[in-house]
């Protein structure tokens, strides 16, 4: 085999004749960690997202899934009621729906306070929210009874609230 470094092979002394091994090694070290690579994100690989109805109409607010030591992951609820929490750990939650901001009882009872989510669509003329407000036992940690087991993977869990 002839070595690309040294096209005479019988001219290039022993040292460059043995580099060729080197060479393919370092090439093999550079591509392997792009093999597979697109070049493009298809967005997280675990993530929980679903929509968030009353009475088969969005909510406006926040999803909460609260964990045992009280951690709280949130997604805003956007106006046709969808959320996405990505990268959410593995573990059961209590979910917790909120209303939005500027809506009476807004905000997490009994646990942390969200904290930089953007607001929902407001209609234009007189600043309440577009879509359903989730009734108060869906606002507290103690009193919600939604659960969910979240696990590794995309999943949809589409969260249906009761008056």
């Amino acid at each position: 085999m002839q070595n690309p470094l040294c096209p005479g092979f019988s001219r290039c002394s022993p040292r460059v004749r043995g580099a060729g091994w080197l060479n393919r090694s370092l090439l093999l070290l550079v591509a392997l960690p792009l093999v597979g690579c697109s070049g493009k994100s298809k967005g997280p690989k675990d993530s929980v997202s679903g929509k968030v109805t009353l009475n088969d109409k969005p909510v406006s607010g926040t999803v909460h899934f609260v964990y045992g030591d009280n951690k709280d992951i949130t997604s805003p609820i956007a106006a046709d009621g969808s959320y996405l929490i990505p990268n959410p750990p593995p573990g059961n939650v209590k979910i917790v729906v909120t209303p939005a901001a500027g809506v009476a009882g807004g905000g997490l009872v009994g646990g942390p306070q969200a904290k930089d989510v953007p607001l929902p669509e407001m209609d234009p003329g007189g600043g309440a929210t577009k879509g359903e407000v989730p009734p108060k036992k869906y606002q507290d940690a103690k009193t919600t009874g939604l659960t969910y087991e979240v696990q590794s993977g995309k999943q949809t869990f589409d969260i249906q609230l009761k008056p």
